[in-house]
């Protein structure tokens, strides 16, 4: 109640600083008042937008991430902080027009601007370089890229850094002008690459039809074929070493897809080669266990009990 009855004096406290009288204060706080809810209608239209661009790429298949996707949910996030940037700017710069002349601030902060760049051009690189690494769609959002010796998911994208996050859950913050070579992993499509030793007395051959037929098993499991991109193959021996042999599968997936299939033809040689017999490097062949000698007879009359030496 107390401020309904100071307002009148806040007013024209106002209109005395800005000479004006108290009618126009309220008619340019009305006026401020609608800027305002102008500028929020328009949030709330980029964030519908944003969240109507996500829902129309959103294939409904949480395991595969395809490019439309990623491109999307790029463009909306970038949407947000942009345009959440631009509508705010845009409203502030009305409320001042509203009280004083905003064309010489204009004019100083473009100078200002223009003498700040000179001394920050590495945030100018920064920007450019962002600006080209979304033009060019190097990568996007849910990517797993390697910058500057960093392995990770890309998190975030805007026009200065790039946020990763790795396998152990660490968040690093790249500048985007810092960036000299991207090598992304899960563009358009990925390959999984097992190499599987075996002992070097077992059958090669024997060795390499077992493991075809297991990957041709892995193609008709269907928790694991949406995520391959065509037949693995058994591209042969890929190395012979100390004590082993190796052979190499893979299988080209869609992207991202490389490491849940490369564990899971793992897994599956492992237990076929158990049931085959074939053995792995270092595993010896089972013991033949050795019978003990029969203890020698004891002939009758002769005592057992031997005589101790100190006897």
């Amino acid at each position: 109640m107390a401020l309904f009855v100071a307002l009148p004096q806040v007013l024209e406290s106002i209109a005395r600083q800005l000479r004006l009288d108290a009618p126009e204060v309220t008619s340019r706080l009305l006026q401020v008042a609608a800027v305002w809810s102008l500028a929020w209608a328009g949030l709330r239209v980029i964030k519908l937008a944003a969240r109507r661009i996500e829902l129309v790429v959103d294939d409904g298949d949480p395991r595969i991430s395809t490019i439309r996707e990623k491109r999307g949910l790029t463009i909306a996030q970038l949407l947000r902080t942009v345009g959440r940037g631009l509508v705010v700017v845009l409203a502030v710069l009305l409320t001042l027009n509203l009280f004083i002349e905003i064309g010489p601030l204009l004019a100083g902060a473009g100078i200002l601007g223009l003498a700040v760049s000179f001394g920050a051009q590495s945030l100018v690189k920064d920007f450019l370089s962002g600006f080209f690494f979304l033009l060019e769609n190097q990568f996007a959002i849910g990517d797993v890229i390697e910058v500057g010796g960093k392995v990770g998911v890309v998190e975030h994208i805007t026009l200065r850094i790039v946020v990763l996050r790795d396998v152990e859950g660490v968040r690093h913050i790249i500048p985007n002008g810092e960036i000299k070579a991207v090598s992304n992993r899960t563009a358009g499509w990925s390959r999984a690459v097992v190499d599987v030793a075996v002992g070097p007395a077992e059958s090669v051959e024997r060795t390499l039809a077992v493991t075809r037929d297991e990957l041709a098993r892995l193609t008709t499991d269907e928790e694991w074929s949406p995520l391959l991109d065509g037949t693995p193959e058994v591209w042969g021996v890929e190395a012979i070493g100390d004590n082993r042999v190796v052979v190499r599968a893979v299988a080209r997936t869609q992207a991202g897809g490389q490491w849940g299939i490369s564990r899971e033809i793992r897994r599956r040689l492992k237990n076929r080669f158990d049931r085959e017999g074939i053995r792995l490097p270092g595993i010896p062949l089972a013991a033949t266990p050795v019978a003990a000698p029969p203890p020698p007879a004891v002939e009758a009359g002769t005592d057992a009990v031997q005589s101790s030496p100190l006897r």
